[in-house]
C-alpha cells in the first residue's frame, strides 16, 4: 500500500514537471511571437495580471483555498504593496527582455538570480553564506559573460531589462517567503492578492503609457484576431505556469524544486532555439550550459549549508549529572519515638539494603537549574 502511494506521488510530480516545462516553454514562445507583432510589453503584463485576477477565484473554490485573509493595514502597506510593485516592474522588464533579445539569451541572463539572491539577502536580511555557495556563483557569472560576448543578437536594452527583471524576481522571492511565513497565507492566495493589487495600482499608468499610444498607432489593427488570441493565450499560460510551479513546490523538497527549475530553464532554451530558430554559436551554447550548471551547483551548495546548520543545532544540556543531585528525605517520627534523618547521596547510610519495608519514605528530587532536559 505504501509503495503504491509513493509510486502515485512520483507519477504526479513527473506529470506536473513535464506539464510545467511544456507550459513554460509554450508561454515564452507565444510571448516572443506576440511581442514581435505587438511591441507593447506593459499591455502584455496587464493581460497576465488580469488573468491571475479573474481565473484564480474559481480555482480557490475548487481547491478549498480560503478566499478572505485578515492582514493588518500597516503590514499590507509595508510588505504587500511593495511586493505588488515588484511583481509588476519585474514582469514588464521580463517582457522587454524577450522582446529585445532571443528567449534563450534572456533565460541565460536570468540564471544570475542566485547572485542577486545572495547579495540582496546579505544587504537586507544580513544572511551569510558558506564558501561553497560563494564559489558556485563563479560559473554562473562566467557562463553569462561568455553567452553575452558571443550573442549574435545582442541588445543592451534587452540585457539590462533581463538583469532588472531578475533582481526584481529575487526580491520577490525573499519577501514572499517572509510574508508566507509570518501570515500563514496560502501561496496561491498571495499570488492572487499581488496580481489583483498590481493590476489596479498600474491601471492608470497603463492607460497613460500604452493605451493612448495604442489608440493612435495606425499599424495596430483591432480586428487582428491572431494577436488578440495570442495575448489571451499568453495570459492563461502565465497563470497556469504559476499554479503548476506552486503545486510542484508543495510536493517536493526545495532542492528538488530548484533542480526541476533549472531543468525547466534548459528545456525552455532548447525549445525556443528549435521553434524560433535564432542563430547561436558553439561558444554561446557553452556559456548557457556553464551558467545552468553553476545554478545547479549553487542549489546543491545551499542544500549542504542548510543540512550543516541543522547538524550544528545544539540541544540544551545539563551542567550537572543526575547522579550529583541529592534526594532528600523528610524526617519521619516513628511510634517508638526514633527519628530517621540521615542523608548520603540520597540513600540512608549509603546502603541500598536499608530500603526495606520497615521504614516509610517521603521523597522529592532536588534538580539543579542547569538540568534542563529533564526539568
Amino acid at each position: 500500500m505504501a509503495d503504491q502511494k509513493q509510486t502515485k506521488e512520483v507519477c504526479t510530480v513527473l506529470f506536473l514537471c513535464v506539464s510545467w516545462y511544456v507550459v513554460s516553454s509554450t508561454n515564452n514562445v507565444v510571448g516572443k511571437t506576440v511581442l514581435n507583432e505587438f511591441p507593447y510589453p506593459m499591455t502584455m503584463t496587464m493581460v497576465q495580471l488580469l488573468s491571475i485576477t479573474v481565473l484564480s477565484g474559481p480555482l480557490f473554490k475548487l481547491w478549498g483555498v480560503r478566499r478572505h485573509v485578515d492582514i493588518p493595514w500597516n503590514y499590507y502597506l509595508k510588505l504587500i504593496v511593495p511586493l505588488a510593485l515588484g511583481k509588476f516592474v519585474a514582469s514588464v522588464f521580463s517582457h522587454v527582455s524577450i522582446w529585445k533579445v532571443p528567449v534563450s539569451y534572456a533565460h541565460t541572463v536570468k540564471a544570475t538570480m542566485p547572485l542577486f539572491t545572495v547579495v540582496l539577502s546579505r544587504i537586507i536580511m544580513g544572511e551569510k553564506q558558506t564558501f561553497k555557495v560563494y564559489l558556485s556563483l563563479v560559473p554562473i557569472i562566467l557562463g553569462v559573460a561568455i553567452a553575452t560576448l558571443t550573442e549574435i543578437s545582442f541588445d543592451m536594452i534587452g540585457l539590462v531589462s533581463a538583469l532588472v527583471a531578475t533582481a526584481g524576481f529575487s526580491l520577490q522571492n525573499i519577501f514572499s517567503k517572509k510574508v508566507l511565513k509570518e501570515t500563514k497565507i496560502h501561496h496561491l492566495k498571495l499570488l492572487h492578492i499581488l496580481g489583483r493589487l498590481a493590476l489596479f495600482m498600474f491601471l492608470p499608468i497603463w492607460i497613460y503609457a500604452d493605451l493612448i499610444t495604442l489608440l493612435n498607432d495606425k499599424s495596430v489593427t483591432y480586428h487582428d484576431y491572431k494577436v488578440i488570441s495570442l495575448l489571451i493565450a499568453d495570459g492563461v499560460l502565465n497563470w497556469l505556469q504559476n499554479i503548476i510551479a506552486f503545486s510542484v513546490l508543495s510536493l517536493v523538497t526545495p532542492l528538488t524544486y530548484a533542480v526541476a527549475n533549472c531543468s525547466k530553464r534548459i528545456f525552455v532554451i532548447a525549445i525556443s532555439l528549435f521553434i524560433l530558430g535564432n542563430p547561436v554559436t558553439s561558444m554561446n551554447v557553452l556559456g548557457m550550459m556553464t551558467a545552468i550548471l553553476g545554478v545547479l551547483y549553487y542549489n546543491k551548495a545551499k542544500y549542504d549549508q542548510k543540512k550543516q546548520q541543522e547538524k550544528e543545532t545544539v540541544l540544551p544540556y545539563a551542567d550537572k549529572s543526575w547522579q550529583q543531585d541529592k534526594i532528600s528525605y523528610t524526617p519521619i517520627k516513628y511510634q517508638n519515638g526514633s527519628v530517621h534523618s540521615e542523608y548520603m547521596n540520597g540513600y540512608s547510610n549509603g546502603d541500598l539494603n536499608g530500603l526495606n519495608n520497615n521504614y516509610s519514605y517521603n521523597s522529592r528530587t532536588m534538580r539543579t537549574k542547569g538540568n534542563l532536559l529533564f526539568s
